[in-house]
Protein backbone atom coordinates (compact mmCIF):
# COMPACT_ATOMS: atom_id res chain seq x y z
CA UNK A 1 0.00 0.00 0.00
CA UNK A 2 0.82 3.68 -0.49
CA UNK A 3 -0.99 6.74 0.64
CA UNK A 4 -1.70 9.03 -2.04
CA UNK A 5 -3.77 12.46 -1.53
CA UNK A 6 -4.38 13.86 -4.86
CA UNK A 7 -5.67 12.98 -8.58
CA UNK A 8 -2.31 13.32 -10.39
CA UNK A 9 -0.28 10.68 -8.25
CA UNK A 10 -3.46 8.92 -7.42
CA UNK A 11 -3.06 8.58 -11.52
CA UNK A 12 0.52 7.23 -11.66
CA UNK A 13 -0.25 4.70 -8.56
CA UNK A 14 -2.80 3.27 -10.82
CA UNK A 15 -0.27 2.79 -13.26
CA UNK A 16 2.03 0.60 -10.62
CA UNK A 17 1.57 -2.73 -9.35
CA UNK A 18 0.38 -1.53 -6.00
CA UNK A 19 -2.04 -3.39 -4.35
CA UNK A 20 -4.36 -0.73 -2.48
CA UNK A 21 -3.61 3.23 -1.53
CA UNK A 22 -4.83 4.86 2.15
CA UNK A 23 -5.88 8.45 1.71
CA UNK A 24 -4.51 9.05 4.85
CA UNK A 25 -5.32 11.77 7.33
CA UNK A 26 -1.46 12.63 7.33
CA UNK A 27 -2.47 14.77 4.04
CA UNK A 28 -2.73 17.30 7.15
CA UNK A 29 0.81 17.00 7.59
CA UNK A 30 2.16 16.36 3.70
CA UNK A 31 -0.18 18.90 2.22
CA UNK A 32 -1.50 21.10 4.11
CA UNK A 33 1.56 21.66 6.68
CA UNK A 34 -0.07 21.18 10.11
CA UNK A 35 2.57 19.81 12.67
CA UNK A 36 0.14 16.56 13.22
CA UNK A 37 -2.66 14.81 12.23
CA UNK A 38 -5.16 16.97 14.21
CA UNK A 39 -6.22 18.91 11.71
CA UNK A 40 -7.62 16.70 9.39
CA UNK A 41 -11.38 17.17 9.17
CA UNK A 42 -14.55 15.09 7.35
CA UNK A 43 -14.40 17.40 4.38
CA UNK A 44 -10.57 17.33 3.84
CA UNK A 45 -10.41 13.76 3.46
CA UNK A 46 -13.63 13.69 1.41
CA UNK A 47 -12.07 16.37 -0.93
CA UNK A 48 -8.98 14.20 -0.80
CA UNK A 49 -10.55 10.52 -1.26
CA UNK A 50 -12.54 11.82 -4.43
CA UNK A 51 -9.06 13.67 -6.15
CA UNK A 52 -7.88 10.39 -5.56
CA UNK A 53 -10.70 7.76 -6.70
CA UNK A 54 -11.47 9.92 -9.94
CA UNK A 55 -7.16 9.38 -10.53
CA UNK A 56 -6.97 5.41 -9.10
CA UNK A 57 -10.09 3.52 -10.99
CA UNK A 58 -9.21 0.19 -10.12
CA UNK A 59 -7.29 0.47 -6.95
CA UNK A 60 -8.49 -0.50 -3.65
CA UNK A 61 -8.87 2.90 -1.74
CA UNK A 62 -9.46 3.26 1.92
CA UNK A 63 -9.52 6.54 3.46
CA UNK A 64 -8.91 7.46 7.00
CA UNK A 65 -11.57 8.56 9.88
CA UNK A 66 -10.04 11.54 11.00
CA UNK A 67 -9.79 12.51 14.66
CA UNK A 68 -12.56 12.38 16.83
CA UNK A 69 -14.93 11.65 13.91
CA UNK A 70 -15.37 7.94 15.20
CA UNK A 71 -15.25 8.84 18.73
CA UNK A 72 -18.50 10.97 19.24
CA UNK A 73 -20.85 8.01 19.19
CA UNK A 74 -22.45 6.09 16.18
CA UNK A 75 -24.59 8.73 14.39
CA UNK A 76 -21.53 10.98 14.17
CA UNK A 77 -19.09 8.24 12.76
CA UNK A 78 -22.06 6.92 10.27
CA UNK A 79 -22.15 10.27 8.96
CA UNK A 80 -18.45 10.41 8.46
CA UNK A 81 -18.20 7.40 6.99
CA UNK A 82 -21.25 7.78 4.14
CA UNK A 83 -18.72 11.11 3.48
CA UNK A 84 -15.70 9.40 2.38
CA UNK A 85 -17.26 6.46 0.75
CA UNK A 86 -19.71 7.91 -0.80
CA UNK A 87 -16.82 10.12 -2.56
CA UNK A 88 -15.06 6.65 -3.67
CA UNK A 89 -13.54 4.76 -0.64
CA UNK A 90 -13.89 1.37 -0.82
CA UNK A 91 -12.85 1.24 2.93
CA UNK A 92 -12.26 3.00 6.27
CA UNK A 93 -9.73 3.07 8.71
CA UNK A 94 -10.31 3.80 11.91
CA UNK A 95 -7.06 4.03 15.11
CA UNK A 96 -7.49 1.98 17.93
CA UNK A 97 -10.54 0.08 19.81
CA UNK A 98 -10.64 0.59 23.37
CA UNK A 99 -14.10 2.87 23.78
CA UNK A 100 -15.43 2.74 20.47
CA UNK A 101 -16.08 -1.00 20.16
CA UNK A 102 -19.61 -0.53 19.34
CA UNK A 103 -18.58 2.07 15.99
CA UNK A 104 -16.51 -0.54 15.24
CA UNK A 105 -19.08 -3.29 15.32
CA UNK A 106 -21.88 -1.04 13.68
CA UNK A 107 -19.61 -0.05 10.46
CA UNK A 108 -19.01 -3.47 9.46
CA UNK A 109 -22.71 -4.53 10.35
CA UNK A 110 -23.94 -1.63 7.84
CA UNK A 111 -21.59 -3.12 4.95
CA UNK A 112 -19.03 -0.73 5.56
CA UNK A 113 -15.57 -2.95 5.07
CA UNK A 114 -13.33 -1.62 7.90
CA UNK A 115 -9.45 -1.58 8.62
CA UNK A 116 -8.04 -1.47 11.91
CA UNK A 117 -4.95 0.71 13.29
CA UNK A 118 -2.64 -0.38 16.68
CA UNK A 119 0.92 0.45 18.02
CA UNK A 120 1.60 4.31 17.02
CA UNK A 121 -1.72 5.79 16.99
CA UNK A 122 -1.15 9.74 15.25
CA UNK A 123 -4.22 11.06 16.30
CA UNK A 124 -3.29 10.16 19.95
CA UNK A 125 0.07 12.04 19.98
CA UNK A 126 -0.74 14.20 22.12
CA UNK A 127 -1.40 11.23 25.03
CA UNK A 128 1.87 10.22 24.14
CA UNK A 129 3.79 13.56 24.32
CA UNK A 130 5.40 12.52 20.93
CA UNK A 131 5.91 10.29 17.96
CA UNK A 132 7.41 7.58 19.69
CA UNK A 133 7.69 3.48 19.17
CA UNK A 134 4.77 1.90 21.00
CA UNK A 135 5.15 -1.73 22.68
CA UNK A 136 8.29 -1.77 23.83
CA UNK A 137 7.31 -2.78 27.44
CA UNK A 138 5.44 -6.36 28.48
CA UNK A 139 2.30 -4.06 29.68
CA UNK A 140 1.82 -2.00 26.40
CA UNK A 141 3.30 -4.95 24.19
CA UNK A 142 0.26 -7.38 25.19
CA UNK A 143 -2.22 -4.65 25.25
CA UNK A 144 -1.56 -3.63 21.50
CA UNK A 145 -1.94 -7.59 20.71
CA UNK A 146 -5.23 -7.50 22.42
CA UNK A 147 -6.10 -4.56 20.45
CA UNK A 148 -5.43 -6.28 16.96
CA UNK A 149 -7.68 -9.49 18.26
CA UNK A 150 -9.89 -7.64 19.51
CA UNK A 151 -10.40 -5.57 16.02
CA UNK A 152 -10.36 -9.14 14.21
CA UNK A 153 -13.21 -10.22 16.68
CA UNK A 154 -15.25 -7.25 15.74
CA UNK A 155 -14.88 -7.62 11.84
CA UNK A 156 -12.03 -5.53 10.75
CA UNK A 157 -10.95 -7.04 7.40
CA UNK A 158 -7.42 -5.96 8.16
CA UNK A 159 -4.81 -4.24 10.77
CA UNK A 160 -2.07 -1.58 10.76
CA UNK A 161 0.75 -2.33 12.87
CA UNK A 162 2.71 0.98 13.47
CA UNK A 163 6.02 2.14 14.90
CA UNK A 164 6.10 -1.47 16.74
CA UNK A 165 9.17 -3.94 17.32
CA UNK A 166 9.59 -6.67 14.64
CA UNK A 167 9.18 -9.24 17.23
CA UNK A 168 5.78 -8.07 18.41
CA UNK A 169 4.56 -7.51 14.97
CA UNK A 170 5.55 -11.22 13.55
CA UNK A 171 3.87 -12.60 16.91
CA UNK A 172 0.71 -10.95 16.03
CA UNK A 173 0.70 -11.80 12.42
CA UNK A 174 0.57 -15.16 13.16
CA UNK A 175 -1.91 -15.06 15.35
CA UNK A 176 -4.37 -13.31 13.53
CA UNK A 177 -6.23 -14.67 10.52
CA UNK A 178 -6.76 -11.05 8.71
CA UNK A 179 -3.97 -9.65 6.76
CA UNK A 180 -1.50 -6.90 8.49
CA UNK A 181 -0.25 -4.23 7.17
CA UNK A 182 3.12 -2.79 8.89
CA UNK A 183 4.98 0.81 8.90
CA UNK A 184 7.78 0.29 10.98
CA UNK A 185 6.80 -2.45 12.30
CA UNK A 186 9.60 -5.36 10.23
CA UNK A 187 9.39 -7.03 7.73
CA UNK A 188 7.10 -10.05 9.34
CA UNK A 189 3.91 -8.20 8.27
CA UNK A 190 1.76 -9.07 5.44
CA UNK A 191 2.06 -6.03 3.71
CA UNK A 192 3.82 -2.66 3.80
CA UNK A 193 2.88 0.76 3.86
CA UNK A 194 4.52 3.98 3.26
CA UNK A 195 3.76 7.67 2.07
CA UNK A 196 4.01 8.67 -1.28
CA UNK A 197 6.03 11.75 -0.42
CA UNK A 198 8.98 9.55 1.51
CA UNK A 199 8.53 6.93 -0.59
CA UNK A 200 9.72 9.32 -3.26
CA UNK A 201 12.18 11.26 -1.70
CA UNK A 202 9.95 14.60 -1.59
CA UNK A 203 11.38 15.82 1.53
CA UNK A 204 14.94 15.56 3.21
CA UNK A 205 13.61 17.48 5.91
CA UNK A 206 11.72 14.30 7.50
CA UNK A 207 13.48 11.14 7.67
CA UNK A 208 11.53 8.83 9.57
CA UNK A 209 13.75 5.34 10.26
CA UNK A 210 11.49 3.17 8.95
CA UNK A 211 10.91 5.16 5.71
CA UNK A 212 13.18 4.13 2.83
CA UNK A 213 13.55 6.47 0.16
CA UNK A 214 13.22 4.53 -3.14
CA UNK A 215 13.87 8.35 -5.47
CA UNK A 216 15.81 11.53 -5.07
CA UNK A 217 13.00 13.70 -6.56
CA UNK A 218 13.28 16.42 -3.72
CA UNK A 219 16.45 17.48 -5.91
CA UNK A 220 14.89 16.50 -9.41
CA UNK A 221 12.34 18.70 -8.89
CA UNK A 222 14.25 21.76 -7.52
CA UNK A 223 16.74 21.03 -10.50
CA UNK A 224 14.31 21.22 -13.06
CA UNK A 225 12.68 24.36 -11.58
CA UNK A 226 15.79 26.02 -11.52
CA UNK A 227 15.91 24.80 -15.38
CA UNK A 228 12.99 26.54 -16.38
CA UNK A 229 13.77 29.87 -14.04
CA UNK A 230 16.98 29.85 -16.15
CA UNK A 231 15.09 28.98 -19.31
CA UNK A 232 12.84 31.97 -18.85
CA UNK A 233 15.11 34.54 -17.87
CA UNK A 234 17.28 33.45 -21.23
CA UNK A 235 14.79 34.04 -23.25
CA UNK A 236 14.99 30.26 -24.46
CA UNK A 237 11.31 29.62 -23.28
CA UNK A 238 8.93 29.31 -24.76
CA UNK A 239 10.47 28.96 -28.43
CA UNK A 240 9.32 29.14 -31.67
CA UNK A 241 8.26 25.95 -31.76
CA UNK A 242 6.53 26.10 -28.34
CA UNK A 243 4.15 29.44 -29.44
CA UNK A 244 1.25 30.04 -31.45
CA UNK A 245 1.38 31.28 -34.86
Amino acid sequence: MATCYDFTFARLVAMSPIDAILVGDSAAMVVHGFETTLSATVEMMQTHTAAVARGARGKLIVADMPFLSFRKGIPAAMEAAQSLMTAGAHAVKLEGVTGHEDVVQHLVQSGIPVMGHVGLQPQSVKAYGGYQPRGRQGVEAADIARQARRLEELGVFAVVLECIPAVLAKKITRSLRIPTIGIGAGANCDGQILVLQDMLGLNTSFHPRFARTFLKAESTVVEALAAYDSAVKAGTFPAEDESYH
